[in-house]
């Protein structure tokens, strides 16, 4: 069942949960019936949330259910359906005003977002729109003030039941028109929706003008925020800021300051220049601690005769340095950053540190050159140069040493750790230390060769050999734990080792 809502905004058209709210969309029914809601106030509409109405009164703190119209004001309210459970949970759905404990009047209102889980359980949703929610968008982006009041009224202004499937109850008439507004009615509003506002009305012509200035500066300013100059058209140039043209090309930043500093502190004063070459463009701005100071030298300093050149001053309109903080938060004010050399010097520096990579050779020292750091002075560069290179002749030097040391070992004689070399060992000589020498001179003394005899000769040859190959082994097994015990040892330890080998040898081949 439908039921079209007029109001000042535009037509909405809601269809109603009858199987699942029948008490209270008959309710509902029965008080548009009546003409109940003719010229009801949206008297609570919050952005994005709810949109309220119902109260005849406008206050929000009236309404009575159709029982109490017919039977009086002691049925003012009625108990409303909780199930089945119908959560606000869409745009667009219209759900009656709960007083507590499920007690409902007359008082509903459309939602204006999603998922508005607050209301959950405490208001009874009983329809959605169908149509028109162009017009409840509408009604989302009225004007209004901290209370959620719209300052230019939305009112309903009539109501047409499409089908009505319940029976009137007792006592219920039918009025044959729709009635006119009474002053009950209409109470409660503050601009009526067909209301025209003159702003000129009572003003004198120089007020109509100063009026019409201000509406086609607000027009100008749109217009640049439209564009991209300026953040906001409401934002304002600071009043402490000078501007100062015609300058003598001669004039810098520090003369103006000393002759600006006499009508108060100076914050800031800079001549601007060309960005290429330096130049000066002729005009500036002078930045005074407080306003009364600005005033005294906008007053004084005009057409003032500073290096032959006749000045103009005015009050500073760029936004430049000014900074927008967001809708509603208003502005700051940047401070420059404190660098040496001219302002000229300053931006050619920083387009030059800033210029693509892609339109210029990939060099290391070109990326030196464009990078964003600040640059170190050319004498703590040579300075780290020398460093590095005498680091570097250190190292050269180092290693000349170990190469030089390791080429005398080697050519160094080296004591044998054999106990059998006699002639190296430093101990005294004892008796029986000449015996062994004895012995070992009569082993390493040739033997006439063994005649072969036969028999026994091939069992002693067998035995031999196992010897022989008992001392292979031998050193064999030597060789491999001294490799396993020196493999973490230089590549010199090594060329030691085949060397001192080497010496052994020549050694018994001597004696």
């Amino acid at each position: 069942m439908s039921v079209v809502i007029e109001t000042t905004l535009g037509d909405i058209t809601v269809d109603l949960f009858i199987k699942e709210r029948p008490l209270t969309c008959l309710n509902f029914l029965k008080l548009c019936k009546l003409k109940f809601y003719n010229y009801n106030l949206f008297h609570s509409i919050q952005h994005g949330f709810i949109a309220q109405t119902g109260d005849p009164t406008g206050s929000g703190h009236s309404g009575t259910s159709v029982w109490g119209v017919i039977e009086g004001p002691h049925k003012r309210y009625f108990e409303g359906e909780t199930l089945p459970k119908i959560k606000h949970s869409e745009f667009g759905l219209l759900s009656m005003v709960s007083s507590g404990g499920n007690m409902i009047g007359s008082q509903f209102f459309f939602t204006l977002g999603q998922d508005l889980t607050s209301l959950d359980g405490i208001h009874c949703v009983i329809g959605e729109i169908v149509e028109g929610h162009d017009v409840l968008r509408k009604l989302n982006e009225v004007i209004c003030d901290e209370k959620y009041r719209p300052y230019k009224d939305v009112r309903i202004t009539h109501t047409v039941i499409l089908e009505d499937p319940f029976d009137d109850p007792r006592g219920f008439k039918e009025p044959s028109r729709s009635p006119s507004p009474t002053p009950r009615r209409l109470q409660g509003g503050r601009i009526a929706a067909d209301e025209e506002i003159d702003d000129t009305e009572g003003k004198t012509e120089e007020e109509i003008n100063e009026l019409l200035q201000a509406q086609e500066a607000k027009a100008r300013a749109t217009i640049l925020e439209i564009v991209g100059d300026i953040p906001d058209a409401d934002i304002a140039p600071p009043e402490n800021v000078l501007f100062v043209c015609k300058l003598n090309p001669v004039t810098t930043d520090d003369d103006l300051e000393l002759i600006f500093s006499r009508f108060g502190k100076v914050k800031g004063c800079e001549v601007i220049r060309d960005a290429t070459t330096g130049a000066s463009l002729q005009y500036a701005f002078v930045e005074f601690d407080d306003q009364k100071s600005c005033e005294d030298a906008y007053f004084k300093m005009n057409n003032v005769l500073i290096d032959d050149r006749r000045i103009h001053v005015d009050f500073s309109q760029s936004v430049a340095k000014v900074k927008w903080r967001g809708k509603g938060r208003g502005v700051y004010h940047m401070k420059d950053d404190k660098r040496n050399g001219k302002p000229g010097e300053r931006r050619n520096e920083d387009r030059r540190r800033h210029q693509d990579d892609r339109r210029r050779d990939r060099s290391p020292e070109r990326r030196r050159e464009r990078s964003p750091i600040p640059r170190r002075n050319e004498s703590s560069r040579y300075y780290d140069r020398d460093s590095h290179r005498s680091s570097a002749r250190r190292r050269s030097r180092s290693l000349e040493r170990r190469v030089e040391s390791r080429s005398v070992d080697r050519h160094r004689p080296r004591r044998s750790r054999s106990p059998r070399n006699v002639q190296r060992s430093r101990r005294s000589p004892t008796p029986d230390h000449n015996r062994r020498i004895s012995r070992n001179n009569g082993r390493n003394e040739k033997r006439p060769a063994r005649v072969k005899r036969s028999g026994s000769s091939s069992s002693e040859q067998g035995r031999e050999e196992k010897r022989k190959k008992q001392k292979r082994n031998k050193t064999k097994k030597s060789k491999k734990s001294r490799t396993s015990s020196d493999d973490s040892s230089s590549s010199d330890s090594q060329d030691y080792r085949k060397q001192s080998k080497k010496k052994k040898k020549k050694h018994k081949k001597d004696r």
